[in-house]
């Protein structure tokens, strides 16, 4: 029985830190703010992949792809 138990535990641990590791692709853009989400190839941020656009009025649109490698900038309107 305690066996289960702490096998149970250490693989709940293990998915915790898998689904943890994974990165965050975007921030929720604020009210009354225009958005600009940008996706970079890797850490040299060199190499544009991909980017959203929010408008002040919530009107969005994307091209590309997602990476683990966003810049977000907000403006507000």
């Amino acid at each position: 029985m305690i066996r289960r138990a702490l096998l149970a535990t250490l693989l709940g641990l293990a998915t915790v830190a898998a689904v943890g590791a994974t990165p965050a692709y975007a921030r929720a853009c604020m009210l009354d703010y225009s958005c600009v989400t940008t996706w970079y190839a890797d850490n040299t941020y060199t190499t544009v992949v991909g980017a959203k656009y929010e408008s002040c009025v919530g009107d969005s649109s994307m091209w590309g792809v997602r990476s683990g490698h966003p810049t977000f900038v907000e403006t507000p309107c």
